[in-house]
């Protein structure tokens, strides 16, 4: 990030800190870093606990840098991978462990906490903006449980990846200003079998305006008595800091309402994104829900390569799937209730205005995810049958999510496969306008199983004869084809119709491309990919993390020169539990 003119790029020992969380809300007045229960108090003050190894830099955010006007070349300096990793002191800080609680797949699950993240204090740039930095794996904390208050090297890179890919995404997320090797040795069993292991330790520095949750709202609520004054000290410093707009709005529920109301909306209009863009969370908890909306603890995440509304990344989550990608709206929105009950619980809202503000979720949501939809189709309006038959069509033949949609963007209209118009009849509305031609499409794709087709070979030179681009017949799993041609046939079909579709919208087919382009990417940070980057980066070579990370700056661009491998579906070897799916150890 370019530094304005007037601003003064700093050195780590000049940084502008002004630590508002502290100074404003109730700590524990117990100060030993000692595991307990942490009463009447938002947070504890507690240090880093260094590991006594010589840490190093394995990656830094030069666009992180620049929003704390700090000089990207401090990130070069060997004092930097010291601070970074809780080794040594940064002036100005005044380090702590936030306190909050939050239901853990559905059950409530009492005090949870920073059990291995430290805050270091709060960051003003010249321009106002207010940036809290946090170390990951920086030691323990009261919060800690059983836990060592450590972090791994695999987590830690695929947190690190994961804040700035999504911000490149162009969705809500926190950041991440560097990845640091504490060159110390961790014990994690991967899978919870007893297999226990040494993995090289990290910590990552996590960037947000604030990194209040959800179960900051539901501990002091949860406690009762006077603890629930927590809440409105809270919400008082959040939309203090972080929603000033608000402070317009006259004293008492009028204006928690409508705080609340905009919290809601965030969250629903993130979901919209996460949905569209085939992006599962996997841990979404209530302690793992931003105040402010953002995409917030990167744990067993997963972008889908085949599409499969059931895909979740998080083996924890394989038998209920509540937070599987079909589950996930729903999981957010039940998150936001429980939120709206803690305030209303503390007597800030009302019940009706709590209903109210909640309602907004479900409106942000579908605006969110049907404009992504229609975009991704090149269409100004959403077809929600078009969009259906797409989706289920995708499913039977495990389409690759990323690569079935970049390849429609590339689809010219005018072909000798668009002649048929009678495929659309009146202008579309929410409800489609394509029921009667899909309905059609439904007939070809539903007969009689056709016999499998002889081999792979035989599979594409149906789909060619069909009229079925290649880019596109590549997104597909030519053994699901193989098996079951007439899926072919209701491609076809399908094409037809949405070609139709675009001739009716009449967008000039440069404008309709980009449109598409720009709301499909062609890289995001795959399972596999960051497999190689972190089995690269245990062995001590960052190389292919640098080459990731340039790959994922410009996701919507088509970047010829990339390895082909940056937007390949994974191959076989690769799709194996620890790497597709994966626990919650880190």
């Amino acid at each position: 990030m370019a530094a304005a003119a007037d601003t003064k790029l700093r050195t780590l020992e000049d940084m502008r800190f002004d630590n508002t969380f502290v100074r404003e809300l109730p700590g524990d007045k117990e100060t030993s870093n000692l595991l307990r229960q942490v009463e009447d108090a938002l947070y504890s003050l507690v240090q880093p606990t260094p590991t006594g190894s010589e840490p190093t830099t394995v990656a830094y955010s030069r666009d992180v840098a620049g929003l704390l006007d700090l000089d990207p070349a401090e990130c070069e300096r060997p004092e930097f991978a010291m601070v970074m990793s809780g080794a040594a002191p940064l002036p100005g800080s005044q380090s702590y462990a936030q306190c909050y609680g939050g239901h853990q797949f559905g059950s409530w699950a009492g005090q949870l906490g920073d059990g291995r993240v430290i805050t270091l204090g709060e960051v003003v740039n010249s321009q106002g903006q207010r940036w809290e930095l946090q170390l990951k794996g920086a030691g323990k904390t009261p919060y800690s449980r059983r836990a060592d208050g450590r972090a791994v090297m695999r987590s830690s890179i695929r947190e690190y990846v994961a804040s700035e890919a999504m911000e490149a995404l162009g969705v809500p997320t926190t950041r991440a200003l560097c990845c640091i090797s504490t060159g110390d040795g961790v014990y994690r069993d991967m899978f919870y079998n007893g297999n226990v292991k040494i993995e090289p330790g990290a910590v990552v520095c996590r960037v947000a305006p604030s990194f209040v949750r959800f179960g900051t709202f539901q501990l002091p609520v949860s406690r009762g008595g006077m603890q629930v004054g927590l809440v409105k000290l809270v919400a008082d410093y959040v939309i203090r800091h972080h929603y000033q707009h608000l402070m317009e709005v006259p004293e008492g529920s009028a204006r928690y309402a409508a705080w609340l109301r905009e919290v809601v909306e965030r969250t629903g209009r993130l979901a919209g994104l996460w949905q569209g863009l085939g992006f599962v969370h996997g841990v979404l908890n209530t302690d793992n829900m931003s105040i402010l909306g953002l995409t917030i603890d990167y744990g067993p995440y997963g972008f889908m390569d085949s599409f499969d509304p059931g895909f979740t990344p998080n083996m924890t989550d394989f038998q209920g799937r509540r937070y599987c990608y079909s589950n996930q709206p729903q999981a957010v929105q039940w998150n936001c209730v429980q939120l709206a009950n803690a305030l209303f619980s503390a007597d800030l809202v009302e019940k009706e205005e709590a209903e109210a503000a909640l309602a907004r979720y479900a409106e942000e949501l579908y605006s969110t995810y049907n404009g992504k939809m229609a975009a991704k189709l090149g269409l100004q309006s959403h077809d929600q049958t078009l969009t259906t038959e797409l989706l289920t069509l995708m499913a039977g033949s495990e389409a690759d999510w990323t690569n079935t949609f970049r390849a429609l963007a590339h689809i010219p209209t005018a072909d000798s496969s668009s002649s048929s118009s009678s495929s659309s009849s009146s202008a579309a509305n929410n409800n489609g306008s394509s029921s009667s031609s899909l309905a059609a499409a439904d007939q070809e794709q539903d007969e009689p199983n056709l016999p499998p087709l002889a081999s792979p070979e035989a599979v594409v030179a149906a789909a060619v004869a069909a009229g079925l681009p290649q880019r596109l017949i590549d997104a597909l799993s030519a053994e699901q084809l193989q098996q079951k041609p007439q899926l072919i046939e209701g491609w076809a079909a399908w094409l037809r119709v949405w070609k139709g579709r675009l001739a009716e919208e009449g967008l000039p087919e440069g404008q309709r491309m980009a449109m598409q382009a720009a709301a499909s990417p062609k890289f995001v940070p795959r399972q596999h990919l960051l497999q190689y980057a972190i089995e690269a980066a245990e062995a001590g070579d960052y190389s292919e993390l640098d080459r990731l990370m340039q790959v994922l700056e410009r996701p919507y661009d088509e970047q010829p020169e990339a390895d082909a491998k940056y937007s390949s579906k994974p191959p076989p070897e690769m799709v194996r539990p620890g790497v597709c799916v994966l626990s919650c150890s880190s």
